[in-house]
């Protein structure tokens, strides 16, 4: 019997979802739980797993689809249906082998029938099935497909090996023909339609990726189409082409004679006058800085544009006010340092965030107003006694803020073991929705990439959110324990405190601040919260 599977709910109030990859192909055999696909919402990155155990029958929809909840998704046959169904729908190329040779037409009108489906074949006819996880945004994927690139073969050079635009777009480049084999049928058929008439050389021609290449015309895709062993020409086409510098074997050849490619001096003049111009455009086009397309359009969706959604969200509903200061984490700094190497022994990375949270909740603590939330349908404000943190994440696609839960009844170094699982999950972009939500307050690390200040917008509907500075190396005057003065090289940390000023103060977000300085001035104050 057959089974079918619609998609389903990856997310609360999602609607649909991007296919970004198949992790089965039609035949597979599958068990209850495993991973299918993955769908990308306007979340997060998601696998879709499998509701039985079964064989693929059908992929109702292709890499790069966006799917609505509720559709249909895939086909399965259970309890133990045997594949000839299968092949008679068109999925199957394996058993169509076995037929012989009418079989085997049938065979490869199913595998085109099965690449439509989703899945993409390769030359001979059969299909790869993915041999491991490839971590690639849907943009990156397609642009893959538009240059035919295999991204199982690219090696990512994003966040834990995610692939980008760039890695691709190597990878295509890198991808340069080779010359023909003699040996080999495909490449001297390749010749022989080059040396036939310039119609099936323009077909052929390089695809106008750069400004330069659209520039060379016809003329230069005919130059990079032919390519032969073998060129018949006379004396003085030989000696044209000697002068202008032109390789006769490469030069699209006018007509046949004996099975061979004949080339007229008229060819000659009209190649050499392409390479020319490619050049002269190849030239201007550097001399310029223009030597790529003048535009690049993505379509705006999925995380960047609920993100979007969310800033122009927060930035017309909350009045934002923004409250600065400096903090000498000298101490700190120390004090991290002593107890990194007791954290590496269990596995941990010790940053300075988990001492940050925990300033942050005491001070939270002190000032409920700052944990707050308006309620705009009942005209309420409500105060939560639980402190969820959020720690923003950028990750390929954008900024993510995974969340830490009732982070005040934990210790430093789970703080620390779980933010930063979190946030690899984030830009693996394997993280679940549910570990996106819930926050009560959020800390944004502008430090990580060398900014100081910043103006932080509210991860809305929350009041609060604290963006921490690079820690510097900067005088200060310090007063020791007889009260004099002298200036020394200390270490000093910038805060950003944005808030909703509906709710908060600015008294109020200013002693807030003072009270984070405080625990980070003095981080042995955390040990008694």
């Amino acid at each position: 019997m057959t089974m079918e599977f619609t998609l389903p709910d990856v997310g609360e109030g999602v609607a649909e979802g991007e296919l970004v990859s198949w992790l089965v192909e039609p035949g597979d055999t599958v068990s209850e739980d495993q991973p299918v696909a993955e769908v990308e919402t306007d979340k997060a990155l998601v696998e879709v797993p499998s509701p039985t155990n079964g064989t693929v029958r059908e992929l109702h929809w292709a890499e790069g689809d966006v799917v609505p909840v509720g559709d249909l998704f895939i086909t399965y046959n259970v309890e133990g249906e045997d594949d000839q169904d299968v092949t008679e729908q068109g999925t199957d190329t394996a058993s169509a082998e076995q037929g012989g040779a009418d079989a085997a037409a049938d065979a490869d009108a199913a595998t085109d029938t099965g690449s439509e489906a989703g899945g993409e074949a390769d030359e001979s006819g059969e299909t790869d099935t993915p041999s491991g996880r490839v971590f690639a945004p849907p943009s990156v994927r397609r642009l893959a497909r538009e240059l035919g690139v295999d991204i199982e073969t690219v090696e990512g050079t994003g966040p834990s090996g995610r692939l980008t635009e760039g890695d691709v777009r190597a990878a295509a480049e890198s991808d340069e023909p080779t010359p023909a084999d003699p040996g080999d049928e495909q490449a001297t058929e390749t010749a022989a339609d080059a040396s036939t008439g310039t119609e099936d050389a323009d077909e052929s021609a390089t695809p106008e990726s750069t400004q330069s290449a659209a520039t060379r015309g016809g003329a230069m895709a005919q130059v990079e189409a032919a390519d032969r062993e073998r060129t018949l020409a006379a004396p003085a086409t030989r000696k044209l082409a000697e002068e202008e510098g032109v390789d006769l074997n490469t030069v699209p050849a006018d007509e046949e004679r004996d099975g061979e490619a004949f080339v007229t001096p008229e060819a000659v003049t009209e190649y050499a006058q392409a390479q020319r111009q490619a050049q002269e455009a190849d030239a201007a086009a550097v001399a310029t800085g223009k030597t790529g397309p003048r535009e690049r359009r993505e379509p705006f969706k999925g995380v960047r544009k609920t993100i979007a959604d969310a800033m122009v969200e927060s930035k017309f509903s909350a009045p934002h006010v923004t409250h600065h200061d400096e903090v000498d984490v000298t101490k700190l700094v120390e004090t991290r340092e002593r107890l990194k190497p007791i954290a590496e022994e269990q596995g941990i990375r010790l940053t300075f965030m988990p001492f940050i949270m925990k300033a942050v909740v005491a001070a939270l603590e002190e000032y409920p107003e700052m944990n707050a939330v308006i309620d705009e349908d009942n005209e309420e404000v409500v105060y939560r006694n639980y402190h969820n943190i959020g720690v923003a994440a950028a990750t390929d696609v954008g900024l993510m803020v995974p969340v830490v839960d009732d982070a005040d009844h934990k210790g430093m170094l789970q703080l620390s073991s779980e933010m930063n699982e979190l946030v690899s999950k984030a830009r693996e972009r394997t993280i679940s929705p549910d570990e996106l939500q819930g926050s009560t307050f959020t800390i944004t690390n502008i430090g990580g990439i060398g900014g100081e200040y910043a103006t932080p917008i509210l991860n809305y509907p929350e009041s609060g959110i604290l963006a921490v500075g690079e820690i510097k190396r900067k005088p200060r005057v310090v007063t020791d324990e007889n009260g004099e003065e002298s200036i020394e090289p200390r270490s000093v940390m910038t805060l950003s405190l944005s808030f909703d000023h509906r709710l908060i103060d600015g008294a109020v977000g200013a002693q807030f601040t003072n009270e984070v300085m405080k625990y980070l001035e003095e981080p042995e104050r955390l040990l008694l919260e």
